[in-house]
């Protein structure tokens, strides 16, 4: 069964397939709010890793959230379909994927899955330029990104509150380190983070608060021998609700670096190998709030460079 192309009014429910990571989807954010302004009045609908689509759910255009390792997926791949692709494609008017988009098989099944019209984009375009004007690009807009803002719950924002206060943390002049990436070649060493937030703390009594993922602890005890707060487990609505909270962030060219950006704090993000002009996080409005240090090899930057530079963005809410 072939797609079809329907009217724009005409749509009511839309599905994103998309397999990035928390920093690729912040990334994508532009161009789910362009097509979310598409098809007004359509419910536009996510699937990805499933904490993934629960994180934007709510938080932005996306008002309901699928797990890309759904049943219904792997149909997709297989000779012998057990229908549930059908029963669950085809509720849609209009998909787009930049999942297995070099996958010929898949783009056929996927495409005779729903009568409405199917697109495929390719997950993380090659060229110049940023991620997101990419994305943006390969659904059919001109422009730079205008506006990335994930806007953090009640609840969320009110759980934030908490964890911070059984810390002992004043969110009032909070700033938070995330020293953690998907690559340890990009992150700039634990120890100069450790030595970053004694200095902060320090300097105009800033409250400072480290936040570890999964794959960090091992770099807990640098933080606890300097006597720096660290939180751990924290599921990523409360992460995006600190960073709020938050007069500022310090980071490496990590997820939770675009996470925070994306909710409109202030920050400054530390590039090794990675170009900047492709990867740097972007605030609601653009990257004017995000400010980048970038040098090879990325222990070359000094302890009292970051520390100037995240002064700058905060300084003002701090006194």
């Amino acid at each position: 069964m072939m797609s079809v192309e329907k009217s724009t009014g005409s749509i009511r429910l839309v599905l994103v397939i998309f397999p990035g990571a928390l920093g690729d989807l912040m990334c994508l954010m532009p161009a789910l709010i362009a097509i979310s302004r598409r098809y007004p009045g359509a419910s536009v609908e996510l699937m990805a890793r499933l904490d993934l689509a629960r994180l934007v759910v709510g938080r932005s255009v996306v008002e309901r959230g699928h797990s890309i390792d759904a049943r219904e997926v792997s149909d997709l791949f297989v000779d012998e379909s057990s229908g549930g692709a059908r029963r669950f494609f085809g509720d849609f008017d209009r998909v787009y994927s930049f999942f297995a988009s070099d996958d010929s098989r898949f783009r056929a099944r996927l495409a005779a899955a729903t009568d409405g019209e199917v697109s495929f984009h390719p997950f993380r375009r090659g060229g110049d330029g940023h991620v997101s004007v990419g994305y943006l690009r390969a659904i059919g807009e001109d422009g730079l990104p205008n506006d990335t803002r994930l806007e953090p719950m009640p609840d969320d924002l009110a759980a934030a509150s908490r964890v911070l206060a059984e810390s002992k943390c004043d969110s009032s002049n909070l700033i938070v380190i995330f020293p953690g990436s998907g690559s340890p070649g990009k992150n700039w060493p634990a120890d100069r983070f450790a030595a970053l937030a004694s200095k902060l703390a320090l300097w105009k009594c800033a409250s400072v608060v480290v936040i570890l993922g999964p794959a960090e602890t091992s770099i807990e005890p640098i933080f606890r021998a300097a006597g720096v707060p660290v939180l751990k487990d924290l599921d990523l609505p409360i992460v995006a609700a600190v960073a709020r909270l938050a007069a500022g962030f310090v980071g490496n060219d990590s997820g939770v670096s675009h996470l925070a950006a994306a909710v409109g704090a202030p920050g400054v993000v530390i590039f090794g190998p990675t170009d900047p002009v492709r990867w740097r996080p972007m605030g609601p409005s653009g990257d004017a709030s995000v400010r980048v240090l970038r040098r090879e090899p990325i222990d070359s930057i000094e302890v009292g460079e970051v520390a100037d530079a995240i002064s700058k963005f905060v300084e003002q809410r701090l006194t």
